[in-house]
């Protein structure tokens, strides 16, 4: 039995985890949860559902309070940070955005292991997050826990390059992106997500962060990560040795897999989903993916490969911008000149290293202004 704690329980990663865990009650136990103050309805009923003893919240704890008697009630804007930190086998965390950094760093702080699908802790704070704990990481995004997986048919410094793939997001063959409404960026044709993962998997710039992600959890330099399109979704990841062979994990798009791999590493849970039938007849494509239609891939590797308060900048000024594209204020090509806008404008005075999470909260909050000021313009 493994006690696990889920932060961002109420979202699109948090929901299906507990379903993998609800399948599976004699092989999990939740211990904690937490959540925002978007859908404390939904928290209350994943409270009652499983038993949880803690649940901790950035909304009104009155409410949970007056709902849940005899459950432990965290509020306020360190409620994750103390999730994180509950004695457990397990932190999985599923809250979207660079908020996330602080409770992945609580979690390893005390010794526990994260199963991190919330990539803008390392894309924000790579350093910080690898000095604490790079041996309790396991990843949960679909293509770095290919590459987890894969990466174990061989030594690390055989890897001659690892190849992330991308769905395209649902403009992968629309040449003209000027006119891109919110209802058409959430159309995502193959995977379910959250509205902002999936506008990021719109612009590519959820593979830009994707490949930042991949640098810090496998320890390589950026000239040996590289990602194609290919619309399945089937491959998520491959890793190619230095002897020819290429390695890729191949599942349908569901991430039940990842998460339940995660959260169980080093066992499988048996039917955490339904495997490929193999005796259908499959067509796979791969292509390579146009950065002038897509130039979020570039810029971030630009931002890696410089290093230090860049990658934090990039995802701060991201996160400015799609939140005005699903309010209706910019256009969906502003996003990425937003992001391009920030980085160069706060490039030259950029730490070339952050100290601890006070720093990464400085430059993000500097990003953010000066993104907020380029949506003006």
């Amino acid at each position: 039995m493994r006690d696990i704690v889920i932060l961002g329980s109420t979202g699109s990663i948090g929901v299906q985890a507990l379903e993998v865990i609800e399948a599976n009650p004699n092989k999990f136990r939740v211990v904690g949860l937490s959540a925002g103050a978007n859908n404390l309805p939904r928290l209350i009923e994943q409270v009652r559902k499983f038993n949880v003893p803690i649940v901790g919240t950035t909304g009104d704890g009155k409410v949970l309070r007056d709902s849940l008697a005899g459950v432990e009630v965290i509020d306020g804007e360190s409620a994750a940070k103390q999730i994180a930190a509950i004695s457990c086998d397990v932190v999985l965390n599923g809250i979207t955005g660079s908020i996330g950094l602080g409770p992945t760093l609580a979690a390893l702080e005390v010794g526990n292991t994260v199963a991190l699908a919330n990539k803008e802790s390392l894309v924000a704070g790579g350093d910080l997050v690898m000095a604490h704990g790079r041996d309790r990481i396991i990843p949960v995004d679909s293509e770095h826990s290919a590459l987890f997986q894969a990466m174990k048919a061989g030594k690390l410094s055989d890897v001659s390059k690892v190849i992330l793939t991308a769905s395209g997001g649902p403009f992968r063959e629309r040449l003209d992106l000027s006119d891109v409404t919110v209802a058409d960026a959430l159309a995502h044709p193959t995977w379910a997500m959250g509205p902002v993962v999936t506008v990021n998997s719109a612009t590519l710039v959820n593979k830009g962060l994707e490949i930042i992600e991949a640098h810090y959890l496998f320890d390589l330099p950026y000239s040996k990560i590289d990602a194609v399109i290919h619309p399945q979704s089937v491959i998520h990841s491959m890793v190619e040795f230095s002897d020819g062979s290429t390695i890729a994990q191949a599942s349908p798009p569901n991430m039940k897999g990842p998460i339940s791999y995660a959260i169980s590493y080093p066992d499988r849970v048996a039917n955490a989903m339904p495997p490929i039938n193999w005796r259908d007849s499959q067509i796979w494509e791969f292509s390579p993916i146009d950065e002038n239609r897509f130039p979020s891939i570039e810029l971030a590797r630009r931002c890696g490969a410089i290093g230090g308060a860049l990658t934090a900048m990039y995802n701060a000024a991201n996160e400015v911008a799609v939140a005005a594209f699903l309010n209706g204020q910019i256009p969906f090509t502003a996003i990425v000149d937003t992001i391009e806008q920030t980085v160069t404008k706060l490039a030259g005075n950029s730490p070339s290293v952050l100290r601890d999470l006070n720093d990464v909260s400085a430059v993000e909050n500097d990003a953010r202004a000066v993104a907020h000021q380029a949506l003006q313009k």
